[in-house]
Formats: C-alpha cells, structure tokens, sequence
C-alpha cells in the first residue's frame, strides 16, 4: 500500500472480527516498526506489553475498566480485539543518557527536558504500530487506560515503577463499526493550523 493512502485510511477502529487472530509476523512486523521510532538521545526508553491470550486480555479490562463493567457499545467492541499491545515509557532510561558524558547531564534533573520526550517517543512508537496495522489490511484503536485504574493494572501485569503506561494499542481485523461522534466536528484544514514564517 502506498504510503499516503496508509496515513489516509488510519483512524481508530472500535470493533473487531474475534475468529480472526492477528498472524503471529504481523505480530513481529508491528513490534519491530514500533521500535524504529525515533527517540532523544537514541534511548529508547519503552518497552511494550504484548496480551495475544485471551486469559490476558481478560484480564487487561478486568483492571483498566472503571467497575470492571464495559458493555457499553464502544468497548464492547474494543473488547472482541485479538492483539493488545501497552507502550511503556521509561523516564529513567532518558535521565540515564543525558547523564553520559557525550551529552553530559550528570544531574539528572528532569528540570532541563522542555518537554517529556520520553512520552512523545513513546508515542511515536504507538503511532507506528497504528500505521503498521493500516498496512497490513488491520484495524487499531490507540486509547488511555483510566488513571484510577493504573495500579490496578500494574499489579495484575507485574508492571515495573519506571515503566509508566502511555495508553494501549488494540489490533485486529476490522468488524462493522460505528463513527465516533468527535468525526462531526471535520479535520481542520492545513491553512488553518499552519504559519509559514512567523506565527502572526
């Protein structure tokens, strides 16, 4: 598939066909994009939960759903996906680098980063994972897991402190599936988000 038809037909998709596994080399193809994402420093500070068995997956929104309920529509749905997969970011693997000597940090200090990058590469890695599933005929669905429910879902995953969850990533063969309602409000156009040159 050509590129810019990928990035035109990504959205996120909220229902799934559930007799149809995500193939194992898919599996492989989404991970090891995910981890060509750029990163500062090169740290590659993430690390990716894979939840394939359905015993996982059961209990993946056992604890990230408030309640433990989700019959409404839209997770219902989200609910019957094949493949789960949770982006980590570690923010000690960024302040560990900087504190090498060819960057040469040795504070430490998160004070320093203008903005968290270990978030946004993490999020470049997640995104790839979304285009990687476009490409291979996929549906994916990016979405926030509840913060009230991230230590719930630490402790059923085992998940290390340093290793913060930055949503989770659900995959597999599209299903028929509802619009989301935030579609009403139309894609801003490029002229109307854009400044060339100076801002005003």
């Amino acid at each position: 598939m050509e590129f810019s038809e990928v990035v035109r037909r990504r959205r996120m998709v909220r229902n799934y066909d559930p007799d149809r596994p995500v193939p194992p080399d898919v599996v492989e193809r989404l991970l090891d994009h995910a981890v060509r994402a750029p990163s500062a420093g090169f740290a590659q500070g993430w690390g990716f939960l894979v939840l394939e068995a359905p015993e996982d997956r059961e209990r993946f929104w056992t604890a990230t759903t408030p309640g433990g309920g989700g019959r409404e529509r839209w997770l219902a749905g989200m609910r019957r996906a094949p493949l789960i997969v949770v982006p980590h970011a570690n923010r000690s693997a960024y302040l560990e680098r900087y504190a090498e000597p060819d960057k040469g940090w040795a504070d430490r200090s998160t004070e320093r980063w203008p903005v968290p990058y270990w978030y946004v590469d993490t999020g470049f890695a997640a995104l790839l994972m979304l285009l990687t599933a476009v490409d291979e005929g996929l549906g994916a669905c990016f979405f926030g897991i509840p913060a009230q429910r991230l230590d719930a879902y630490r402790e059923a995953f085992g998940v290390p402190a340093e290793y913060e969850p930055v949503g989770a990533v659900t995959v597999g063969y599209r299903a028929s599936d509802h619009r989301s309602p935030s579609l009403r409000r139309g894609r801003r156009p490029v002229d109307e988000v854009v400044r060339r040159g100076r801002w005003s």
